[in-house]
């Protein structure tokens, strides 16, 4: 047996170990001891190509996060999410709670999307887009080095007495981060309440904005707790993301993965070594002192790991300073690594897609054919038909119109399948003020000869000055037929 066929029999036995026989960093996390006490992790500040494009791209990101509260349509904001009126606009559109099936829709095309992105993704979101992984890592955590330095340091800080050297630093990363916490507090309330409302409770007295006051103090605090001792948790504990992966995730979806192929056995790296028998990697423990939730990922895909890169980055460091090649972490499959298999569209992908574009396609459609006025007109419960003179039988009906635009409406009301008159009910015209509804009564008055049934459909053409935006189709109670 030659050298090369006895080191392929050891990474085949060390790969079969970390498959089936020792697992058990699986049944604990990283950042709680045996006694479920707190540990901390300090992580080594990351650098390299990946890390470098995340902080190019979190530039991005937080302009873009910041900027939109600010940026009007008309006047109007461009995005509002305005729970506490069930008032909504989205890129200047504005919907209300009658839109709401739209939205409905539109969370369960995200749910699908992101179960469709987890099966061939795996969770590169959560290291490249998530909110609490771009704040965390890319603003609070970079704060925190400035501050206090690299992991070593902050050891050595956290253990240190309370002496003037420690008060100075702790205090100003916690002043620096309460006041991150407070623009972001503020910038999530403009999302609710828009940037103008939020400048009065700002400028105004304090007196007349209690409510303001308080809701901006309570998120400011809660992201501060967050960012300041929550951490890492967020995503290893309460987050369920991480453990949705063990039922979205196969042997084709694309993660952080350690080639125990290739890096298997693990050996200290000799200076001047020549025909290494151990696998690539130098077991230097480089990627697991930079992981930010403390896991190592030469153990396999974890439900802890965010896909941050930041260990592709560092083993790659590793690699060149020694010499060998490499991507022994990189983005690959299961089957990339252990069949040397390429990615492939697997029939579970093929069935998100297709839900994912059949769900799409109705949400286009729906928000396609989205009226800009909000259409109700139902008969009146308890009331029968009235005898009118001329031959002529009338019912009386509610209405209800929504305005769904900036714009007040004067609308009229044409009968389209029948002959007859609409009147309203203490009005002379239908004026619909904008971002607002008009509600009242109608009667519609028909001629007996064109009731031939108890209910008789009715089409009714609604117009917007000339152009007709809507039929609307109701029921006219007539003295014909058998019951309601």
């Amino acid at each position: 047996m030659n050298k090369v066929e006895e080191s392929e029999i050891k990474k085949q036995g060390s790969s079969k170990q970390k498959e089936g026989v020792n697992e058990s960093f699986r049944d604990k996390i990283a950042t709680i001891d045996k006694d479920g006490k707190r540990v901390w992790i300090f992580p080594t500040k990351p650098k390299g190509k990946l890390y470098n494009a995340r902080t190019l791209l979190s530039v991005v990101y937080l302009l873009i996060f910041f900027a939109l509260p600010f940026i009007k349509v008309n006047g109007h904001p461009l995005f509002l999410i305005n729970v506490l009126e069930r008032k909504f606009i989205l890129f200047g559109q504005i919907f209300w709670p009658q839109d709401f099936f739209i939205f409905g829709l539109g969370m369960v095309l995200f749910i699908v999307f992101i179960a469709l992105f987890t099966v061939v993704f795996g969770r590169v979101f959560c290291g490249w887009a998530c909110p609490q992984t771009i704040f965390m890592e890319l603003v609070f955590r970079k704060i925190e080095y400035w501050i206090e330095g690299d992991a070593p340091a902050q050891k050595m800080l956290k253990k240190a007495p309370w002496n003037t050297d420690k008060i100075i630093k702790k205090f100003s990363k916690w002043g620096i981060f309460w006041a991150i916490s407070f623009l972001i507090a503020n910038t999530f309330l403009a999302y609710v309440i828009s940037v103008d409302e939020l400048k009065t409770i700002v400028t105004d007295k304090v007196e007349n904005h209690v409510g303001g006051l308080v809701a901006i103090v309570i998120f400011t605090t809660i992201f501060f707790f967050v960012f300041s001792w929550l951490r890492e948790q967020v995503c290893t504990t309460i987050c369920p993301y991480g453990r949705m992966q063990g039922v979205l995730l196969d042997r084709q979806s694309i993660v952080v993965a350690y080639d125990y192929k290739r890096g298997e056995d693990r050996a200290k790296f000799k200076k001047n070594e020549e025909n290494r028998e151990a696998g690539d990697c130098i077991d230097c423990m480089q990627c697991v002192k930079v992981c930010p939730t403390g896991i190592d990922i030469r153990n396999g895909t974890q439900l802890e790991c965010v896909n941050c890169t930041a260990c592709i980055d560092v083993c790659n460091s590793m690699m060149e300073a020694v010499g060998f090649e490499p991507n022994l972490i990189r983005y690959a499959s299961e089957a990339n690594i252990a069949d040397k298999k390429p990615t492939r569209f697997t029939a579970r992908m093929k069935a998100y897609t297709a839900v994912m574009i059949l769900l799409l396609s109705v949400e286009v459609y729906l928000l396609v054919s989205r009226t800009e006025v909000g259409i109700s007109i139902l008969r009146t419960p308890g009331q029968l038909f009235q005898e009118q003179p001329n031959n002529q039988l009338s019912n009386l009906y509610n209405y209800k119109f929504l305005n769904k635009t900036y714009k007040d409406k004067i609308l009229t009301l044409k009968p389209e399948n029948f002959s007859g008159e609409i009147k309203l009910v203490g009005e002379s015209v239908l004026k619909i003020p904008k971002e607002n509804y008009a509600a009242g009564s109608l009667f519609i008055y028909i001629n007996k000869d064109q009731i031939h049934q108890r209910k008789t459909p009715l089409k009714i053409a609604v117009y917007d000055g000339d152009k007709k935006i809507e039929t609307y189709t109701t029921a006219f109670l007539g003295p014909f037929g058998g019951g309601q």
